[in-house]
């Protein structure tokens, strides 16, 4: 319950903000009953894919007692299948869990072997993105502590 927690709240931010831009952007609802029913149309599945992937994963882990890509494997086709569901396409399933099945092998294998999926950006010496880390002015300061 703990994994399936901790992988559904990232979700909830990420569904709300979706559905926030899609009823401010393209469907744009009148009334607060449907605007909620737009939110929960994305935010409701959005949650249950992650669940799905977590329970699935879980479930392989335990019942096969292996800790390999292939509970990944299962975990995206059945986060594949409730997409499908959701969309209420046979294909799109199929596809979304062909498409988490190879994210999630590339995401075991980079535990596994110690690579970063995203690794961090590396930090340059010069640039202008933090300007209060570098001085630009003409002249550079005064040493303090001087005398006339």
């Amino acid at each position: 319950f703990g994994k399936m927690v901790a992988t559904a709240y990232l979700l909830v931010a990420g569904g709300l903000g979706w559905s926030s831009i899609e009823v401010l952007m393209i469907s744009k609802p009148k009334g607060v009953i449907p605007t909620l029913g737009r939110h929960v149309y994305f935010t409701g599945p959005f949650i249950g894919i992650a669940s799905a992937f977590t329970v699935g994963a879980y479930a392989a882990n335990n019942l096969r007692g292996k800790d390999d890509a292939l509970n990944y494997v299962v975990g995206a086709v059945a986060a594949g299948g409730v997409y499908g569901a959701w969309k209420r396409s046979v294909v799109a399933g199929l596809v979304t869990g062909l498409f988490f099945s190879i994210a999630g092998v590339v995401k075991k294998n980079s535990i596994e072997k110690g690579w970063e999926f995203f690794p961090e950006p590396k930090k340059h010496g010069v640039g202008a993105l933090n300007p209060a880390r570098y001085d630009f002015t003409l002249t550079q300061e005064r040493e303090r502590n001087w005398t006339k």
